[in-house]
Order: C-alpha cells, then structure tokens, then sequence
C-alpha cells in the first residue's frame, strides 16, 4: 500500500528543522531612509546586511514571512556557474565576458561559504554536488565539459563519470554518466535566510516582514515605496521579488521574470540497504533534463527529491503523488517509502536562462530571474547591488549587459504561451 501523508503539504521540510525562526514586525507609519529594499529572500536580505555594513540607512520589507518564497523553500543546491553553461557563454559572448561571468559565480560560491563561517551560521553545508545524463546520447558532453572547464576556465574539480561510476555514486542504474563536482555542495536554505536577516538586523537594516508593498512611485529623485502600512521614501530602491512579481507593481521585472512551480518531498531517514547505497557520498544530484529533477540526501539520513513542476501558478492537489513518481523512476525500492514533508515554490526564469538586472524606473533597480540557480547567484547579486549604490566596483554590469528579452505574447498571453513550451520540453524529456 502507498504510503498517505497525513500532513499539510504546504509543510516544508526546512521550517520543521530550522529551529528559532525569528519574527520581525510589521511596518508601522512613514520613515525616510537612503535604501528601501522589497523582497526578503536571498537577494534582498544579502543587498541590506552589506548596506547597513557599509552604513546606509535600510529599510528591507516583505509581504509575508523572509524565506516564504524561493529563497527558504528551493533544492538547496550550490550547483557551479551560471545556470547556462560557461562553454555556452563563451560561444554567446566570447571567452573574456564567459569567464568573467564565471569568476562571479565562483566569487560567489566562496562569499557565501566565508560569510556563513564568519557570522556563525551553520547552513549544513554539504561537499559534493553529481550533474547525470538521462540519455546516452548525452555522455560525450558530459566528458567534454569537464575538460573544458579544466582546460579553458580553470575549473579543476570535474571529474567525469561512466554509467558504473554514476550508479555507484547515485545509487541508482537509471543514468549513463555525468560528471562529479567536489567544488561545491549544498545547503539548508532557510538556515541561510535566518542567519542573513539576523546579521542584517544587527547591523543595522530595519526589516519587516508581513508588510505588502502596494506601489511604487519615483519623482524628485526620490522614490516612494508605498504599503498597507505606511510609506518609506528612499534615494534608491532594489526590487528583489523574484517570481512574485507582478504587473500592478512593476510591469518590467513581470515582463521579464516568470514564475514556474517546483515540488519536492522529504521521506524518512533511509535505512539499511537503501542508506548504504543511496547516495553513500551524500552528493547533490541533477540531471539533464530540461525539466531538471534534483535530490540528495540531507544531514539526518532523509531523501529530498525534487522536479515536478507546474507553468500555471497553480499548486496540484497530491505534491506527493507527483514527487513519488519521479522517485520511484530513479529509486524503485523506495516506491513506498514514507514520505514526511511535501511542498512546492515559485522559481523565477528568464527566457535565456540568465540573471535579470535593470533600472526599470529612475531609482528602482529590479534583480530576479536567478532560474534555478538562484541559492548562489542571488545572495552575491544583492552584495554588488549594495556595493555599487555606495559607489564602489560596480560589477553589475556583467549582468546589465546580458540580453534578456521579455516573454513573448505580452501581458495576456505570455503564460499560455510559456506553459506550451515547457510542457513541449517535459515531453522531449520523455523521448
């Protein structure tokens, strides 16, 4: 018999184990300040703590709860890059903007890792990340890339793998090879949103939470940041709400960022034979689908496993049923297995797959569309942001310039249309 959760499946396994989530007010009134920032995940949250260092005046607001959104409910993967591949960019852009778009990924990775260690927070980082073929077809790339990334980028900690390494790693005889990376890992999300706002905090940035930003308005170089609480007039503003943006409150990022929905399921802590095998490294894994499905293993012995996905904003009615059948693809002997926690979230894209940055109003700078690599890229996009409004090295650039045209179909028919093309792609994933 399968297995029925009697939970909520809006319950993410993250806010069960994060322990003390600490509780920020509401706005109350009008205040003026240098920055206001809309949006409490990563991006937001790292923008404000390295203002406040550098000694801004901040005000950081949220509709609901920091890490409510991506930032506190995603795969927790690191991942290396940018979410295109460097030897894409390189045929795109040239080496020298490919490789300069590739330090900051790394620059990122190491910023994230040095920032955790020195404000003491233990994200449950996790060393070792497998990227797997799900076509043989595929597998010559995988080794390509690897020497590539070896060769032209110096990027030494590729490893490629055969279907025997790849099983034996995995765990599983489902994939034909890949590559492993003992450069990066993955992480506890939320852990990582606490432990920002608590620095930020202390710094510092006024945050609230449970605040929802209601317009936007820039005049006399100012900008007015509007709420159903109050009203925070600043010099600068970043929008960083990601794929909860909307056209009512700023029709750009909404034109450029979309939202697509992402499920995933922790089971029990796995046990003999399955603990033994599955995953022994403690590696995180994806694959190479267009609808890419993620998992590893968690520090108390736990699956999480991710993929399923939905274009329409729309939650389905069984998470589990749907991230139980991809598991079992991968894992039959966990066909039943029990499954505690089930939930989804938003995760901004771009229609290339690569970070959306510009100024859509004077004053407003708006960041998202991370797609899928967002748990490294947009901690470190925020950290730049905040460097550039106090007029240091203004690396944003690199993102300013990448081409990033708005969905097609405009405002009516840019959904429909999306949810044609992904489900197109899940259905060449099958073939």
């Amino acid at each position: 018999m399968t297995y029925q959760s009697p939970i909520s499946p809006g319950l993410s396994w993250y806010e069960a184990s994060v322990g003390d989530r600490p509780a920020f007010p509401p706005l109350d009134g009008d205040t003026s300040v240098d920055i206001c920032i809309v949006g409490g995940g990563f991006t937001g949250l790292s923008a404000a703590a390295e203002a406040a260092r550098l000694g801004a005046s901040v005000v950081l607001l949220d509709a609901a709860r920091f890490g409510d959104g991506a930032s506190g409910r995603n795969g927790g993967q690191l991942n290396t890059g940018q979410r295109s591949s460097a030897d894409e960019h390189e045929e795109e852009l040239g080496f020298e903007r490919a490789k300069a778009l590739f330090d900051i990924a790394e620059e990122a990775k190491q910023h994230m890792l040095a920032f955790t260690e020195e404000n003491g927070i233990d994200i449950d980082y996790t060393q070792g990340h497998v990227s797997v073929a799900h076509k043989a077809r595929y597998v010559d790339d995988y080794r390509a890339y690897a020497d590539t990334m070896a060769e032209r980028f110096g990027y030494p900690h590729l490893r490629f793998l055969d279907r025997q390494e790849t099983a034996e790693i995995v765990g599983s005889e489902r994939y034909f090879g890949g590559v492993h990376d003992s450069g990066t890992g993955h992480i506890h999300p939320l852990k990582l949103v606490v432990g920002t706002a608590r620095v930020a905090a202390a710094r510092g940035a006024r945050l609230h939470e449970n605040t929802k930003v209601t317009g936007l308005s820039s005049m006399s170089g100012k900008v007015r940041v509007t709420t159903d609480k109050g009203t925070v007039t600043a010099d600068r503003v970043l929008l960083a709400v990601n794929a909860h943006g909307d056209d009512t409150l700023e029709p750009v990022m909404a034109r450029h960022v979309m939202p697509i929905r992402s499920f995933i399921g922790a089971t029990v802590p796995l046990e003999g034979s399955a603990d033994e095998t599955i995953l022994p490294g403690r590696e995180s894994v994806d694959d190479s689908r267009f609808v890419v499905r993620y998992f590893r293993r968690l520090r108390d012995g736990r699956l999480l496993f991710g993929g399923r996905e939905a274009y329409g904003g729309e939650t389905p009615a069984d998470i589990e049923a749907g991230v139980r059948r991809q598991m079992a693809e991968v894992y039959p002997a966990l066909k039943h297995v029990e499954i505690t926690h089930a939930w989804g979230g938003s995760v901004g894209i771009t229609l290339p797959r690569q970070p959306f940055v510009r100024e859509v109003m004077p004053g407003v700078t708006a960041m998202g569309g991370y797609s899928g690599h967002g748990v490294m890229l947009s901690n470190f996009t925020g950290k730049m942001w905040a460097e550039a409004v106090a007029g240091n090295r203004d690396r944003l650039n690199l993102f300013r310039d990448l081409k990033v045209p708005p969905f097609p179909g405009g405002r009516r028919f840019r959904k429909p249309l999306l949810t044609l093309a992904l489900t197109w792609y899940a259905m060449l994933d099958r073939l």
